[in-house]
């Protein structure tokens, strides 16, 4: 640390980040009363939900980017440093649950390795090619898409990953909460699809936890939700594909199956067990009146959709 803060002078300036700069309404947030502070906090908050609407359009070229390449055996892989990184590997982690889905399709990459998910390991995203030796693991291709996450759009860190994966023919994104226009012009690294979160300023000076933090968890909320819909694992709004490995699970799945066929809960608990936990078979078995097998060529035959086989949800 102490080399860092002696040369801190040679650092460029970063002031002019919308992400570093001083919130007005904040300025004097110490002298405040617990709800006056609450408040400040709760008025800033309201403002995120519009700035991710803007960015929709983005996220929507992105999404169709992505279903392209998985379709091709491609994978979303998430990568940054601190909350970024950490926001990341969360959004990446709830997927195999949600949609069973192979833990492969998508990958949550963080600064530092998984020990800085719970200790912070800042000083690791200054390394531009900090991501190389976990990326050659990967073995990264051109049906990949890369989505670097930096609220401040500066980490050297992400754009050495984005650069290497740009050189192996993959798709390069970005998510922030600045304007990209100016800052990727000092990297090597061409961003093909960027996400722009702008939230302006925190409530505390810098702190991109808050709401930039907030923001980017939607919009990777969107990404994933939407990519897993458009490849077939949300029937309507049901989570069809959810992997039933627990208790609350397992009831979702039963009135899941209850909810769209005219079975009660013993007999739809039966024809979830016949159908290994998986609920698109077990409504194809239903609905179809066919062998778990045949379910499942059905689904194979079908790109993994049910709409096809048996129509909406009612």
């Amino acid at each position: 640390m102490s080399q860092l803060v002696n040369n801190a002078e040679q650092y460029e300036d970063r002031g002019h980040l919308t992400t570093e700069k001083r919130l007005e309404a904040s300025c004097e947030l110490d002298t405040l009363t617990t709800e006056g502070m609450l408040r400040v906090m709760n008025d800033e908050d309201r403002k995120i939900a519009d700035a991710v609407e803007k960015a929709v359009p983005a996220i929507a070229g992105l999404v169709d980017a992505i279903v392209e390449r998985m379709k091709k055996g491609g994978r979303i892989m998430y990568i940054g440093a601190g909350t970024s990184g950490r926001l990341g590997v969360l959004d990446a982690s709830e997927i195999p649950p949600t949609f069973q889905a192979d833990p492969s399709m998508v990958v949550g990459i963080i600064a530092g390795g998984d020990g800085a998910l719970r200790k912070s390991s800042e000083s690791k995203e200054d390394v531009y090619e900090g991501s190389y030796e976990v990326l050659d693991g990967l073995g990264i291709n051109e049906n990949d898409v890369m989505v670097g996450i930096a609220a401040g759009g500066t980490t050297p860190y992400v754009w050495g990953a984005l650069e290497y994966v740009q050189k192996r023919g993959g798709v390069t994104t970005f998510v922030s909460c600045v304007e990209l226009d100016a800052i990727e012009a000092k990297f090597p690294a061409t961003v093909d699809h960027k996400i722009e979160l702008i939230v302006g300023p925190e409530v505390v000076t810098g702190s991109t936890r808050m709401k930039s933090g907030t923001a980017t968890k939607l919009a990777l909320n969107m990404i994933t939700t939407i990519t897993m819909t458009k490849l077939g694992k949300v029937w309507g709004n049901l989570m069809v594909d959810v992997k039933a490995t627990n208790v609350k699970l397992v009831d979702r799945a039963t009135r899941m199956l209850m909810g769209q066929t005219e079975l009660d809960r013993a007999g739809a608990a039966k024809l979830l067990n016949e159908a290994d936990g998986h609920v698109k078979v077990a409504l194809i078995m239903s609905k179809k009146d066919v062998s778990a097998d045949e379910a499942r060529a059905l689904l194979e035959a079908n790109d993994n959709k049910l709409h096809p086989i048996i129509g909406r949800p009612q």
